[in-house]
């Protein structure tokens, strides 16, 4: 339930095109709707203006579906996210709007072109081709809640001029999410380079002594630039969650989709 399905609503109770009862019906599963195993939270976009995320790993395929098959009729758009390309096989074939990503690893379920309501344009860094896995589920998260989103590859700290040779692009981003493994260097160059927020990303990427991407981690919070915030290891859903976050945040907005005071949107975690 959006704010926009909200308004409706109450202007069909309004204009006694529905009844008071028929209205209390449509709401009726609000807050959540028990599953026995998990409990739906309907109420998600209008507290911040983005529906549930499923967080697909450690979920069985049947638990998947019947999340899904109750979310579907009530939500324009569902994204699952950390989810493996057996589990998303049989969903592609049950769910006709559905559609993987399997280099993000995210199942998405789209009816139609999310409206862009951001202020400014997302850029998307990786600093190896093995960190692009990361770097896309932080752009189809930020695409999905309503961003101009823009990606940049393979840019790392081994061939900074690869780096330099985009300047007028990283300059002009509201928002910049870095993805990095190894010794995760890169947030730092273009936290120096630019006046906007970065978000780093630690990947796992990389040889033994990165600790599955503990070093990554503790060099981007080691960092002295002081621009960058760092997500957890190989969370592109939370750093493409807050890019979008900021990206939406205005004078004189409140930050929910649909609401008077400035029409931008905001987010919302993960189900467990």
């Amino acid at each position: 339930m959006n704010i926009d399905k909200l308004t409706t609503l109450l202007n069909q109770v309004q204009q006694n095109q529905i009844t008071i009862d028929q209205a209390i019906s449509s709401l009726r599963q609000l807050p959540f709707e028990d599953l026995g195993f998990s409990k739906i939270d309907y109420h998600r976009q209008l507290r911040q203006g983005f529906p549930e995320v499923i967080f697909g790993q450690g979920k069985t395929t049947g638990q998947i579906q019947g999340i899904l098959e109750r979310m579907e009729d009530r939500e324009d758009i569902i994204l699952v996210t950390r989810l493996e390309a057996e589990k998303a096989a049989p969903l592609i074939d049950i769910f006709k709007d559905a559609e993987y990503f399997s280099d993000a690893r995210l199942l998405r379920i789209q009816k139609s072109e999310p409206k862009i309501t951001g202020i400014g344009t997302i850029l998307i860094v990786s600093a190896g081709t093995s960190d692009i896995p990361v770097a896309r589920e932080a752009a189809l998260t930020a695409q999905a809640m309503g961003n101009r989103v823009t990606s940049l590859f393979d840019v790392g700290v081994a061939g900074i001029h690869r780096l330099f040779a985009h300047k007028e692009q990283l300059e002009s981003a509201s928002v910049i999410v870095v993805a990095a493994g190894m010794e995760g260097a890169l947030p730092s160059v273009v936290g120096g380079m630019v006046q906007a927020p970065v978000i780093a990303v630690p990947t796992s990427i990389g040889y033994g002594t990165s600790f599955n991407g503990m070093t990554a981690l503790l060099g981007m919070l080691n960092s002295c630039s002081s621009n960058i915030a760092v997500v957890n290891i190989d969370n592109g859903f939370g750093a493409g969650y807050m890019a979008s976050t900021i990206n939406h945040v205005s004078d004189g907005s409140s930050g929910i989709p649909g609401n008077s005071g400035g029409g931008q949107s905001g987010q919302n975690p993960p189900a467990g």
